[in-house]
């Protein structure tokens, strides 16, 4: 092995098929802000936002495609890709508040228990990008 190769990251079985599986509801879910989701994503951006609510859209779906092509690709890089999806998950969160408290209805969200309740499942998505690119800790 030369010093430009290194050695991929260690991980387990269950690590890889979330880390991959998240990869590809990122890249899905970048997709549909392109094409198909857009105008119910649109109700997504805060109205705080300064920006073409399209253009918020449009954008965040690029970042969605990339961040899923990295985590799918990048081994070497795993463990920063998924600090980097944490970190987005938590950059757009503001948007699902404001889709809570301006009871926008997107995506089936037509109820403020359903809105409320998807507010709870952005950590599980910070956790799931976190948890499955992480090293694991060897056993002792």
């Amino acid at each position: 092995m030369t010093a430009t190769q290194s050695v991929p990251l260690p991980t387990t079985r269950p690590r890889t098929f979330a880390r991959l599986a998240l990869a590809g509801a990122m890249i899905f879910a970048g997709f549909s802000h392109l094409f198909w989701g857009r105008e119910e994503f649109q109700a997504q951006v805060p109205e705080s936002v300064p920006l073409d609510a399209d253009g918020v859209v449009m954008a965040s779906g690029g970042v969605e495609i990339m961040l899923g092509l990295g985590l799918a690709t990048l081994s070497r890089d795993r463990v920063r890709m998924g600090r980097f999806l944490a970190a987005f998950f938590v950059a757009v969160f503001p948007g699902n508040i404001a889709q809570f408290l301006n009871k926008r209805d997107a995506f089936g969200l037509n109820t403020d228990q359903k809105r409320l309740a998807r507010l709870f499942f952005q950590p599980v998505l910070i956790a799931w990008a976190l948890w499955s690119t992480a090293v694991p800790r060897a056993k002792n």
